[in-house]
């Protein structure tokens, strides 16, 4: 597993009220369901990113605004096929 530091400014924290290790959760979930919803990573792959089961992550994709089936048919099967 890689790993990636980010740099948030103590104001945003405080904007938040947010802790690093929340905001790092909420950002990871966020980086996955935005690639998800882009078509870089399948259901499967973005629920990995966010540390969570593809169920999980496809019940909260709503919490976004993100649909599960914004995808094509060949897209729904490829992603069928990856998971």
């Amino acid at each position: 597993m890689s790993t990636i530091q980010l740099e948030v400014p103590e104001e945003v924290l405080i904007s938040l009220k947010e802790t690093p290790e929340t905001i790092s959760q909420q950002i990871q979930i966020v980086a996955a369901v935005k690639l998800f919803e882009l078509g870089k990573l399948s259901s499967g792959r973005a629920a990995q990113l966010a540390g969570m089961s593809r169920v999980q992550f496809l019940n909260s994709l709503g919490n976004y605004q993100v649909s599960p089936f914004s995808l094509s048919e060949q897209e729904l099967e490829q992603d069928v096929q990856n998971a």
